[in-house]
């Protein structure tokens, strides 16, 4: 009998599945910097599900994305350890996913460890079952080498581990059991948090007064010392600070119902936030962008990873800001950013990357990264860098000092000891008559220094089409707004939409089943656009029209939004777009993006996109799709209407309609057609509204749009103004329009503020590298 029982476990050794590591198999760089870890990496998808399935064994799902700093503290802390490796190996099946390529698992796993902690963020770890139920989860665990002072309580991964393979061995049913429940809770909790009745109902409840609500929230949680809202750690959140620059654009019956001073107040807010915010640490000011987020209130420590994402919306809200207070502070930050988005994070054949690292080696040589490397100085790096006469200008401007300036409470690795955050501790005017052009010719000896000494953070070199979509329209919008008086960076910048359009076009859109794919890197990837990646490239085709007046973007966006109305319109349940597809695979919880977090809300501004396709378009079908949309997270938005912001423009359209301007320019030239066309280039975001100019290229959307068909095909150039369900001919009546601004051309003073761009542009290092929030 003892003999029987030794061949038989000689043969289960035998038999038992040797794993390897397949992260270099990966097209995600975040993916691939796994590939040398002892850890036996799988790729998410069928063939490591069936080996999960066929070993009996749970999944370590570890979810992450190459900019952020935390998941690069766990690899090196556990998944470059050699014991926790082989707990990993042998009792789980660990599977490393990219959540910037996969957002539909992200989605999913988040909702869980949120719900059951309270809490989430990246790096996210959850362990599953077989069958892909969430068992327990959580975000960065201390490994056992960790010199990371741990929260109250907080367990180590090894205990995790110990613990998670035991209760499987032990109690499989009960686990089972248990995560069956849980899956189903997650599954009514997002039915119930999209139950605003059937298909067509509701909304009825969401009215202007909604605004005003969200505005008092945003104000009770200002912060009026630092700006932004709340305490640390703090976000730029451009989704509420479009929302309060938006406010008083409104048309009169808003900025009644919110008030006036409310109004101005909420402008004020934003705009005091934008400033402290390009003041601050979180601003590169050496080499531009913007970081992350920040670790201190007052905007001085960031982490120090810059995302496309986060870039682009911030464009858009910097050119809003400069339009309302024609401040030539924010007009440079808005040639800062359009120049990072164009240089730093282009591809050469077009579109932009996703990220770039926190995370860096100090010099060339070292072995170890540390965070914010690349950005952070010493005092005698100044000295040695600026030489005497302009070290301590520089040094007060950007308060820089012998000790450095990042408190030892906010250094948990020891990473800043003598180091420098540069920060603008006084408003620039107040150093100008001591200043003057030292720091222009300061900021390029330091630009100049960092990119030939340092050792630049790794690129995420993905092209994400989600996040490609907001950047196109921040960038058409940038060079319209411009064109009047820097035509030569007008271009540049509406060029460089351009070619990311052409790009997505021709790489990521198969035109014979109008299906948009939503990663390219060296190649097109096998991910399938989900809601997110038709919405936001919706929205910035529909900028690039208004920007350019080519058809081809506003035929492109039609397009588009028909696919995502038929892969991800709830048709049958309550309206509003799910995020994944009906048919993906893997997907247990089909969830609907609704709240505004990182990234504006899919079903936000897929509502906006309908509302004005359905204006340029004269298509009544989209207008109640985005009615339905709305209406789709009534019970939500009356709950918590600041959480929703980005659903505000459509909130107003569906009370008040929108307002469709064409302009149908004629063989003469007149004078008031182009002004029209100026001052809607210029116009900072309100309402929702619509700018159309015809020629005689315009066959397509004179035969989409019936109302155009014959419309100022005399030879005459016409204006046509479409509101409330009528439309009327202005003919060349010079009153016919937009609301009027002093006209930035003759803004003298802007224009001789403008900044100097230097154009820099580095080699980047193919690196991976993501955060807690």
């Amino acid at each position: 009998m003892m003999a029987a029982h030794l061949r038989a476990v000689d043969e289960e050794k035998k038999e038992k599945i040797i794993l390897s590591n397949k992260a270099g198999e990966s097209k995600s760089p975040y993916v691939r910097a796994h590939s040398s870890n002892p850890v036996a990496w799988q790729i998410w998808g069928d063939e490591a599900i069936a080996l999960a399935r066929k070993e009996n064994r749970l999944l370590f799902v570890s979810i992450g994305y190459s900019a952020c700093h935390w998941c690069h503290v766990m690899e090196r802390e556990s998944f470059e350890n050699e014991e926790i490796a082989a707990i990993l190996n042998d009792a789980f099946i660990p599977v490393k996913v990219d959540r910037e390529e996969r957002p539909d698992i992200d989605r999913i796993y988040m909702n869980f460890v949120q719900a059951t902690t309270g809490s989430g963020g990246w790096p996210l770890n959850v362990f599953v079952t077989p069958d892909l139920e969430p068992v327990f989860g959580g975000t960065y665990w201390p490994g056992p080498i960790s010199n990371t002072t741990p929260f109250e309580d907080q367990v180590d991964f090894l205990g995790i581990l110990d613990k998670l393979s035991t209760v499987w061995k032990e109690q499989e049913e009960r686990c089972r059991r248990d995560s069956a429940q849980i899956l189903q809770q997650l599954k009514n909790f997002a039915a119930e948090g999209t139950f605003g009745g059937r298909l067509g109902e509701g909304a009825d409840g969401l009215d202007i007064e909604l605004l005003e609500e969200a505005n008092q929230h945003f104000a009770s949680t200002f912060d009026k010392k630092n700006g932004g809202f709340g305490s640390a750690p703090k976000f730029p959140t451009p989704s509420k600070l479009s929302f309060l620059l938006r406010l008083a654009q409104y048309p009169p019956v808003v900025v009644d119902v919110v008030g006036a001073e409310d109004c101005h107040k909420a402008q004020d807010m934003a705009i005091t936030t934008l400033r402290k915010m390009a003041r601050g640490g979180i601003h590169d000011h050496i080499g531009n962008g913007f970081a992350r987020y920040s670790v201190t209130a007052d905007w001085s420590l960031p982490h120090f990873e810059k995302m496309l994402y986060d870039n682009a919306q911030l464009l858009h809200v910097y050119l809003d800001g400069f339009l309302l207070s024609r401040d030539a502070e924010l007009l440079g930050v808005v040639y800062d950013i359009a120049t990072y988005l164009t240089t730093t994070l282009a591809h050469p054949a077009g579109g932009f990357y996703s990220s770039e690292d926190a995370d860096s080696l100090y010099k060339r040589g070292d072995s170890e990264k540390r965070e914010g490397a690349f950005y952070v100085w010493t005092r005698r790096e100044f000295e040695n860098v600026l030489g005497s006469e302009t070290e301590p200008i520089l040094s007060a401007f950007f308060n820089v000092s012998e000790h450095g300036n990042v408190e030892p409470e906010n250094d948990a690795h020891d990473e800043f000891i003598d180091q420098n955050v540069l920060a603008i501790v006084s408003a620039p005017s107040e150093l100008a008559s001591t200043f003057g052009v030292k720091e222009e010719e300061g900021k390029a000896a330091l630009r100049a220094h960092r990119e030939k000494e340092r050792v630049r953070p790794g690129l995420d070199d993905k092209i994400v089409v989600s996040w490609n979509g907001i950047a196109i329209g921040a960038l058409a919008r940038t060079g319209a707004v411009i064109k009047g008086f820097d035509p030569v960076k007008s271009e540049e910048y509406l060029g460089s939409a351009i070619k990311a359009a052409g790009f997505i076009k021709e790489n990521l859109y198969d035109e014979s089943t109008h299906t948009l794919y939503r990663i390219w890197r060296e190649g097109r990837g096998e991910t399938k656009g989900f809601a997110d990646d038709y919405a936001f490239l919706i929205e910035g085709l529909i900028d690039l029209y208004e920007a350019t007046f080519d058809d081809k973007w506003l035929l492109l966006a039609d397009d588009l939004q028909k696919s995502q109305i038929s892969h991800f319109y709830d048709s049958s349940g309550s309206g509003a777009f799910f995020s994944t597809h009906s048919y993906a695979a893997h997907v247990i919880l089909r969830l609907k993006d609704g709240m505004d977090t990182s990234e504006p809300s899919t079903n936000g501004t897929s509502a906006s996109n309908l509302y004005r396709l359905s204006s340029l378009l004269n298509d009544d079908s989209y207008a109640t799709k985005a009615k339905q949309t709305v209406a789709g997270f009534e019970s939500e938005t009356l709950q918590y209407p600041w959480l929703f912001a980005s659903f505000m423009p459509s909130i107003v359209a569906g009370r008040l309609g929108l307002k469709g301007v064409v302009v149908s320019q004629g063989e003469e030239i007149d004078g008031n057609g182009n002004k029209k066309i100026k001052e809607f280039e210029k116009a900072p975001r309100g309402g929702l509204g619509t700018f159309a100019r015809l020629d005689s290229g315009s066959t397509w959307l004179r035969e989409r749009n019936g109302l155009l068909r014959s419309f100022g095909l005399d030879g005459k150039t016409r204006i046509l103004i479409c509101e409330n369900g009528a439309c009327r001919d202005e003919g060349n009546a010079s009153e016919a329009g937009l609301v009027k601004e002093p006209p930035l051309d003759d803004l003298g003073g802007v224009t001789a503020a403008l900044p100097v761009v230097e154009e820099i542009t580095a080699v980047q290092d193919k690196g991976s590298g993501v955060i807690q929030e």
